[in-house]
């Protein structure tokens, strides 16, 4: 009897270590499968709130799935990431995107530097080390700070001609966005550069293929591309010009062409990339306060997830990610009175597909609308006549849109809305846009609200739980790392 239940012990221990080992097997065999390929898709400014109001007006304004949630969330991996910088709990694009590329905390404001001054190896520097391929491509300046984040080192995000330097002598593959200024002369019109440079030049002695209008991406040829598609920023989705400024989603597809296209040595093969994609206009949408401006550009955002998820399928050694570095604007779509009549059921607002369907007619984003009225003031206009302009702005691109006296009043004398909006006056009519819609702000600044990371491919297994932004980079070195 005695025998038996010692051997019913044995076996018993025997199956519980044979679990163990295979368990630890699978999870070993999981975590060290590295991939070919990896694409970091960026939407700066934007967390789970952003995500799930993309999900939400794609589905009732557009009948289509939203590939974010539905296939990179749903199926892959999920991570909750805190994002606090060395010296503040809220943090700036420039310290989110350092500590996420080298894997170390620094001040809001620099660009991978240390605050002890030590410059930590930045992703797209390791990618390159391991032999990778790199790209860069963004909506926002070349030089801003999450791309020169992942690849560069500055004291300063402003220091635009030093970056701009340093990728010219780093030389990623792809370098795709706006920021045309600061790679041509002073002499050149629009050009910014102090040192009389014309980088463009030079990167095309490089031997660089230089592009300037979306056009010419579909002509891709060469593995090396330089594109720059405007001055600064390329404009929001609700204001962009198709036939002068490429989507995310044609700038992501030509990198992914160039990146992917084989060797020009026969005697090597291509070795894998590191692309790095980044809207930057979900981030400004943000500052604005601008809903309308928010829902179109989430869903750019999505459309170039959807051509890397494309990518994937014809090479599946390949790992997608989708994150971002902050939270902006603290978006809180809520639900209350619709004025400040007792709360009763007819006094009740809550967001439904009538609040999307008005801000899905709006045809200017706040920041035009912004610029435009500033340009009137500063022209001298009486107070009657930027009262006049503003209906006119109001009647031809916010159809239906009411802006109650005393937000009237606080635009037309350029007056302060709250100590925490500071983009002036799109935060003050993004507060009518709310009390119509139910899309309210708590800031035009960033928050502390942890961000997102979801994964899918091979390596996605190592993302998951909850964690600092320093993982992010620890974690894509070991996928990177030579085998």
């Amino acid at each position: 009897m005695i025998q038996r239940q010692a051997m019913k012990r044995i076996i018993g221990l025997l199956a519980c270590l044979s679990i163990y080992f295979f368990q630890h097997a699978v999870i070993a065999q999981t975590v060290t499968a590295k991939p070919q390929n990896i694409i970091i898709l960026f939407a700066d400014g934007t967390t789970a709130t952003q995500f799930e109001f993309g999900r939400y007006s794609r589905k009732f304004l557009r009948n289509e799935p939203f590939v974010i949630t539905d296939e990179v969330m749903k199926k892959g991996s999920l991570e909750l990431m805190r994002t606090e910088s060395a010296n503040a709990f809220v943090t700036d694009s420039a310290a989110a995107a350092s500590a996420m590329s080298t894997g170390f905390k620094v001040n809001n404001g620099a660009i991978s530097i240390a605050p002890d001054g030590a410059r930590p190896v930045t992703l797209m520097e390791f990618a390159k080390s391991q032999g990778k391929r790199i790209g860069l491509i963004t909506t926002a300046p070349i030089y801003d700070a999450s791309p020169a984040a992942f690849s560069v080192h500055a004291k300063n995000r402003r220091e635009s001609e030093s970056i701009v330097g340093q990728y010219l002598d780093f030389a990623p593959e792809v370098l795709m966005g706006g920021g045309r200024d600061y790679f041509l002369p002073k002499s050149i019109k629009g050009g910014k550069r102090e040192d009389g440079k014309d980088v463009t030049e030079a990167f095309k002695a490089k031997g660089y293929a230089y592009l300037d209008s979306p056009n010419q991406i579909e002509s891709i040829g060469s593995t090396q591309v330089l594109g720059l598609f405007a001055d600064e920023d390329i404009d929001y989705e609700i204001d962009r010009n198709p036939l002068e400024m490429p989507s995310l989603a044609q700038m992501l597809s030509g990198a992914l062409k160039a990146l992917s296209a084989k060797s020009p040595s026969k005697k090597s093969t291509n070795p894998g990339f590191l692309l790095f994609a980044e809207n930057e206009n979900t981030d400004s949408a943000g500052h604005q306060n601008d809903v309308a401006a928010l829902m179109r550009d989430l869903w750019a955002f999505d459309d170039a997830v959807k051509v890397a998820m494309n990518f994937q399928k014809s090479h599946p050694d390949t790992l997608i990610i989708v994150t971002g570095d902050h939270e902006t604007g603290g978006f809180s779509p809520t639900y209350g009175r619709k004025n400040l009549d007792p709360a009763s059921s007819s006094n009740y607002l809550n967001v439904n597909l009538p609040q999307l369907q008005q801000i899905e007619v709006f045809k200017m984003s706040l920041n035009e609308f912004s610029e435009q009225f500033k340009l009137k003031v500063k022209e001298g206009a009486s107070e009657s006549a930027l009262e006049e302009f503003l209906n006119s702005l109001l009647k031809q691109n916010f159809p239906g849109l009411v802006v109650d006296e005393d937000l009237r009043r606080k635009i037309i004398q350029q007056a302060q809305l709250a100590p925490n909006f500071n983009y002036l006056p799109s935060n003050i009519l993004a507060q009518a846009i709310a009390r119509q819609t139910g899309f309210y702000w708590g800031s035009s600044g960033h928050t502390s609200e942890p961000v997102v990371v979801a994964a899918i491919g091979p390596g996605a297994q190592v993302f998951g739980g909850y964690g600092d932004n320093t993982d992010f980079s620890r974690k894509l070195k070991s996928l990177l790392q030579r085998k």
